[in-house]
């Protein structure tokens, strides 16, 4: 009935079976990966599972009663089967739901990118505005995140910061922040009160494994060099800072937020990933360009998507028409009204899509 869901639950008992081979068990890293796997394909395969049982139980119920004759169990049996019925249709609507969002609903963790763009100082305060905004939202869903690199400015803005977020639903909601996000506002720097235009730019990822992408040894160049900061106390005085070269495409993580190297090295991989799958994910949307997603969901970097009017309390995201007259709310981590409506625009295109496709 779904066969891209039925090979989530296969994919789910697979894994099942591999967190009991002792192989596995004893390499941590392979392990934490599988556990990350599983769970995240936890939610769609045990509604597939749910389903085809459903499935069963009303083939069963039916033929049940077409055999039968005495009227009572007849009558037990049809209120059964109308039971079973409401239940099915129920989780088959379900089901078409996770069709229609694809991949993101089993993928519950992300690498998300904030980088202060034209603006100067004011555009890394800003950057550093919607790191708070998006932590704000995601200690509101009882998510966890974890910074794996910062670069700050001397007045406590932000350069950029990377970090990792993860949570039931994570990339599922936040996979449509990714592009560019302008700032009208007074800077905190400003002296005669003139409202300012600044940006910086989002990159939303999912968080993948090796499972999803191998990264040889032999293609990675290494290098490692004293971590920069703002000065004072921030500069770590040992080579812990990593950049990682990943020469057959030339992508470059550089992560020096933690003191030791290895645990950079560790973080720098983790990013890696995430940028490898993003690119090929990129190569196959551009060969099937007539199948794209939706225009929320390019994540091209470049492209402006929202307008945060400080003076006007107004939040704009220019991809749907949305505006919303409580960005104050927004910054402070309350981005349902915001989240929501990209969802529900995004469900609605893709299932315009699937008819486009199924009328063919």
């Amino acid at each position: 009935m779904f066969p891209t869901l039925q090979a989530k639950l296969t994919r789910y008992e697979e894994v099942e079976k591999m967190l009991q081979d002792p192989e596995i068990l004893a390499d941590t890293q392979k392990m934490v990966e599988l556990q990350r796997e599983h769970g995240g394909l936890g939610k769609v395969a045990l509604s597939v599972r749910r389903f085809n049982g459903l499935e069963a139980d009303v083939a069963a119920t039916k033929e049940l009663l077409e055999a039968e004759t005495d009227p009572g169990t007849r009558e037990y049996a049809a209120h059964e089967l109308h039971e079973l019925e409401q239940q099915y249709d129920a989780l088959r609507t379900e089901l078409e739901d996770m069709v229609t969002a694809g991949d993101s609903l089993t993928r519950g963790s992300l690498i998300m990118e904030i980088r202060a763009g034209t603006g100067g100082d004011e555009a890394a305060l800003f950057a550093r505005d919607l790191f708070n905004m998006y932590t704000r939202f995601v200690d509101m869903r009882g998510w966890k995140y974890e910074v794996m690199d910062l670069s700050e400015t001397e007045l406590g803005g932000f350069k950029e910061v990377s970090l990792s977020i993860t949570g039931e639903g994570a990339y599922h909601q936040l996979q449509f922040e990714s592009g560019g996000h302008r700032v009208q506002r007074v800077p905190e720097t400003e002296t005669q009160g003139r409202i300012h235009t600044s940006a910086a730019t989002v990159a939303v990822m999912p968080e993948v494994g090796e499972v999803d992408v191998e990264v040889r040894d032999e293609d990675l160049q290494i290098d490692t060099m004293r971590a920069g900061g703002p000065g004072g106390q921030k500069v770590n005085k040992t080579e812990s800072a990593v950049r990682m070269t990943h020469l057959p495409t030339g992508l470059v993580v550089r992560i020096q937020d933690e003191k030791s190297q290895h645990k950079n090295r560790a973080k720098a991989l983790r990013v890696l990933r995430s940028k490898l799958f993003e690119l090929r994910m990129g190569q196959q949307h551009e060969a099937r360009s007539e199948q794209r997603r939706t225009l929320i969901g390019s994540g091209d970097r470049s492209e402006r998507i929202r307008t945060y009017n400080f003076p006007q309390n107004r939040l704009t995201d220019h991809r749907i028409g949305l505006t919303i007259h409580k960005l104050d709310q927004i910054m402070m981590g309350h981005m349902d009204d915001l989240i929501q409506p990209l969802l529900q625009f995004d469900r609605e295109e893709r299932l315009k899509g699937t008819q486009g496709l199924a009328t063919a």
